[in-house]
């Protein structure tokens, strides 16, 4: 077993338990599997998960056998969102060490921190599709928005919990939802704070495809993956970040951008490789990355 600054990785170099996750890698196919792996305690964000999210994201981005990424949860749901254990230094009483500046200051940067380790999803060069069953709740909407694509299982319920706790969703969901169920739904979401289900959640575009159950969800996802991993990796990392760019800047910006990225990138081994085997009939095999 092979020490990691966050986790333990296996000798052959596949799979990395962390504290809340585990990473399981698959070079053949080039499909990444992103496990909530504390089903036992309902997948409940804890401390670590938000500290170790950003770094985890970061070694995958690195990682050239990764071409996809598909994120699931083990145990009966996907995450009860916030531990309210972890996060008791909410309801904590005044430091009399030091003033309420120092500790406001203090929550700015810890809030600060969370949001960076969870963009990096959403920054990441790799496609992540995400696996949804039975109940993502507050968190799990923060985690989920910032993915590229999102499935669910037909018991699947969504809901902004942080409204009915007494707080305003602060690591992204109120910043990426709107783009994604439009302006009514996702206030509707976000000022009820109640659930809503996976027919809700499929009208309105948070998921594109619903599933009768946890199983054919997977394989489904899988699935997906494989497709997208067949193609070659610089092209769709390239997409992934023209897309990413146009949804923060306006069309013409946008075309601008990847006007300028095709002039780079656009004479690869991997443009070669696809012309070739089309004409040839047979698979392409592409080796370049960004």
């Amino acid at each position: 077993v092979v020490m990691e600054a966050l986790g333990k990785t296996s000798a052959n170099g596949l799979t990395t338990q962390y504290t809340c996750m585990r990473l399981d890698r698959n070079p053949d196919t080039g499909v990444a599997e992103l496990v909530l792996s504390r089903g036992d305690k309902l997948n409940a964000m804890i401390t670590e998960f938000w500290e170790e999210v950003g770094p985890i994201m970061q070694a995958i981005d690195d990682d050239e056998r990764i071409r996809v990424v598909v994120l699931w949860a083990e145990g009966r749901l996907f995450t009860a969102g916030l531990d309210l254990k972890a996060a008791g230094f909410l309801s904590a009483g005044r430091s009399d060490e030091k003033s309420v500046a120092v500790e406001n200051l203090e929550f700015y940067r810890l809030v600060k921190r969370w949001q960076a380790n969870l963009r990096q999803i959403q920054k990441c060069k790799k496609p992540v599709i995400a696996c949804i069953h039975s109940h993502c709740i507050g968190g799990g909407v923060d985690l989920t928005t910032a993915c590229d694509i999102r499935l669910c299982t037909e018991d699947a319920k969504f809901s902004v919990a942080e409204t009915r706790i007494g707080l305003v969703a602060d690591v992204g969901t109120l910043q990426r939802l709107t783009a994604i169920v439009g302006k009514g739904a996702a206030r509707e979401m976000a000022f009820t704070g109640e659930p809503v289900d996976a027919k809700f959640a499929h009208h309105f575009g948070y998921v594109n495809s619903v599933y009768p159950d946890k199983e054919k969800l997977l394989e489904a996802g899988r699935a997906l993956a494989l497709r997208i991993a067949q193609h070659s990796p610089l092209v769709v990392q390239g997409t992934k970040m023209v897309l990413n760019y146009s949804d923060e800047h306006n069309a013409e910006d946008s075309l601008e951008y990847v006007a300028l990225w095709n002039s780079a990138f656009i004479r690869s081994d991997d443009l070669l490789e696809a012309f070739s085997s089309f004409l040839q009939k047979r698979k392409p095999t592409y080796k370049n990355r960004l």
